[in-house]
């Protein structure tokens, strides 16, 4: 079993591979004249595909020689602010992306791809949107024309519960959440989210890059030995990625608000889905059950799997967190069973005491 590590958290596009250039060609609303200059593309989005934690650090070393602002965003991405590097490298945000594409593949044979952006929402989309391997350009007068027939479900923090209820009123894109009135979102979605919602629908990003930000997530992955078809064996593998994720948050003094799961098939294909918590935890039984949730509605049957991977999103402290009382004396007693192992786990070693069934255990 390979183990994730800390995180935090990807068209008209233009698109350039190997050194060439590209931009795009979208009619979007831009500033207005007399509105000020045009924003500067400044952040790139990088994502490296799969790699091993040596490699991946690595990666982030080549980013570094570019600019200190560098954001980590483990296992596989970074972000990060190239503004002070323009002018030493004589390049524009575009150039110097094919530029880090160049030395990823020469100096580490990975080709990554990079999305280039005022902001890292959109970095993020134009690095999701087409193959990998390429530079993807969204310019600020782009960002109307490639986010409207986006799915809705690709803006950042949208999951599939959100966005099936944004579908029963007709909100299934981008541009027609950006076209709702932001008083119909709250209404629909609550103040808070309606109005975030409303603004990443514009390409409406206030976060930075930060460099070394605390971790935002929590994620492990379990790689099979051969592709498996059986149900029970990736049940098991789950059970062991939530056993892990959970040991480590309550080690850190944290808790999930959500969990996404990752599916690798046979083919290199890829299914991710995410799942809200009832209440933010780091509880392996909860965590468990909301593995094998996402699990079951993949409906995978015979499905040839390769990896499935766990990740914890939405971290925070546990002291934050709120948790319903419960009057069942089996759930306190199992979170007291699950303190003590985690205590026996913390001097002797992860294997001291884990829940039966992992992967590992005996037969």
């Amino acid at each position: 079993m390979t183990a994730g590590t800390r995180t935090g958290t990807r068209t008209g596009i233009g698109a350039g591979a190997g050194t060439g250039s590209g931009t795009g060609t979208g009619t979007g609303s831009g500033p207005r004249p007399g509105s000020g200059p045009r924003p500067q593309l400044h952040v790139l989005y990088v994502h490296f595909g799969e790699q091993t934690e040596e490699g991946f650090s690595a990666l982030l070393g080549l980013l570094a020689d570019f600019t200190p602002v560098v954001q980590a965003l483990p296992p596989d991405a970074a972000l990060a602010d190239v503004r002070g590097a323009l002018r030493y490298f004589d390049r524009d945000a575009a150039g110097l992306a094919r530029l880090v594409r160049l030395r990823a593949l020469a100096l580490h044979g990975t080709d990554c791809t990079v999305g280039v952006a005022v902001n890292p929402l959109l970095a993020r989309m134009a690095a999701q949107c087409g193959p990998p391997g390429s530079v993807r350009a969204v310019h600020p007068e782009e960002t109307a024309a490639f986010l409207a027939d986006k799915p809705v479900a690709a803006l950042h923090g949208v999951g599939t519960a959100t966005a099936g209820t944004l579908r029963t009123y007709g909100l299934d894109t981008a541009g027609r959440v950006a076209d709702a009135a932001p008083a119909t979102l709250q209404r629909i979605l609550g103040a808070k989210s309606g109005r975030l919602l409303h603004e990443r629908a514009r390409g409406v990003d206030p976060a930075s890059v930060v460099p070394d930000e605390p971790a935002r997530s929590e994620s492990a992955e379990f790689r099979f030995g051969r592709d498996e078809l059986d149900t029970g064996a990736r049940r098991r593998a789950l059970l062991t990625l939530a056993d892990e994720l959970g040991f480590r948050m309550r080690a850190g003094g944290q808790a999930a608000r959500a969990l996404t799961l990752t599916v690798r098939y046979a083919d290199r294909s890829v299914t991710a889905r995410t799942r809200r918590l009832a209440e933010p935890s780091a509880h392996t039984p909860a965590l468990t059950a909301a593995a094998y949730a996402l699990h079951d509605r993949l409906g995978l049957q015979r499905a040839r799997v390769r990896a499935v991977a766990l990740r914890a999103e939405e971290l925070m402290p546990a002291e934050l967190a709120a948790r319903q009382l419960s009057l069942d004396p089996r759930e306190e007693k199992a979170r007291r069973a699950e303190a003590a192992a985690d205590r026996a786990r913390l001097r002797f070693g992860p294997s001291a005491a884990h829940p039966a069934g992992l992967f590992g255990d005996a037969a």
